[in-house]
């Protein structure tokens, strides 16, 4: 238990070397909120339709990934394997509202340290066409609510240095800034999602009645930055842009994530070779992108444990929080055989400088 009602669970399969460091195969057990009535079966019965589609809260994320690790493991210790490597599954809570009361608490525990984990698996996303997307580093989530104060007043007058011309500047400042990102990613079909910056003005509060200039407002934004943006700097910025709406106008966090850590995609990484390797053999497309939103990743490279994020379904649409969230049995199916795979390629790595 990492916290009050939040559990762990770690499964393991001792490797025959147990001074090598372990293969890591992480997936979270929680899954965010359903609305029933805008789904063709019960989200949480699942349903498998005539063509062979299983409707369920989780399919894609990521109760597939977890049953694909057991039952890869299953397989493999039936045929009679054993690899140096040991194999550790873990299952977390709260992924969904942040890992807050999960990965990032346990990766800081003592149990976690003793599972010596030299290398790590996650979720990533489902691929519509015939490739395999894997994700090698995340953009750092940045929560940021700004808060403009000014003059209040009766509504009929033209009261000077209002919160609200304040905050307006800001916010005009922040979704340009929006839209020149927007911009960057239309232009250059080379770039994917998670190479750039994204800005979305989630929330806007403040005022007590319709006839009553208010003292304060404020506006937050769910910001994602990409790996490669300079956090110092872009943190100048959101105060620069701020100090130039006026006296009264300032920014606090809510969640700021500031180690942002890249997993190596080079052919000369062990790690990488062995991922890469089986779907060069398996003769399958691996596209390697930035993950666009935030998985328990972030924690286990911040913990210095190199992690990919992949769940093995392509020709796939992208369901996951989305109602009607599905997946064919054909690719869950396929994605047992390609883990079938990996996990020997992964957990025969021969010694590193890091096992030692």
């Amino acid at each position: 238990m990492v916290a009050p009602g939040r559990v762990v669970t770690v499964l393991t399969w001792p490797g025959t070397n147990p001074r090598l460091s372990s293969l890591l195969l992480n997936s979270h057990t929680d899954v965010v909120p359903v609305f029933k009535e805008h789904w063709s079966h019960d989200p949480f019965e699942a349903f498998k339709d005539a063509e062979g589609y299983i409707y369920a809260r989780g399919a894609q994320d990521m109760k597939c990934v977890s049953i694909q690790y057991l039952e890869a493991v299953r397989r493999l210790k039936v045929e009679g394997h054993h690899f140096p490597r040991t194999i550790h599954m873990t299952f977390v809570p709260d992924e969904e509202i942040g890992g807050h009361g999960g990965m990032e608490l346990f990766v800081q525990r003592p149990e976690f340290q003793a599972l010596r984990a030299g290398f790590a698996l996650d979720e990533g996303l489902a691929n519509p066409t015939d490739a395999f997307t894997v994700y090698y580093s995340e953009r750092s989530i940045w929560w940021v609510r700004v808060t403009s104060t000014g003059k209040p007043g009766h509504a009929s007058l033209f009261t000077e240095d209002t919160a609200a011309e304040k905050l307006h500047k800001v916010v005009s400042s922040i979704l340009a800034f929006r839209e020149k990102e927007r911009q960057r990613l239309q232009s250059n079909p080379h770039l994917k999602l998670g190479a750039v910056t994204t800005v979305n003005l989630t929330k806007l509060e403040g005022g007590v009645a319709i006839n009553v200039v208010p003292a304060t407002l404020s506006a937050s934004f769910d910001i994602r930055l990409a790996p490669d943006v300079d956090l110092k700097a872009f943190e100048e910025q959101l105060q620069s842009w701020c100090q130039a709406a006026g006296e009264g106008v300032t920014f606090e966090f809510v969640q700021k994530f500031t180690e942002p850590r890249v997993t190596s995609t080079d052919d000369s990484d062990p790690w990488w070779a062995a991922f890469s390797g089986v779907f060069k053999d398996m003769n399958l497309t691996l596209e390697p992108e930035i993950f666009p939103a935030a998985t328990d990743s972030r924690y286990l490279r911040k913990v210095g444990v190199p992690a990919l994020g992949f769940s093995p379904m392509n020709c796939t649409p992208r369901l996951p929080h989305d109602h009607d969230e599905r997946l064919h049995e054909a690719v869950f199916l396929r994605g047992v055989d390609i883990y079938t795979r990996l996990l020997p390629a992964l957990a025969s790595v021969p010694a590193l400088p890091s096992d030692s």
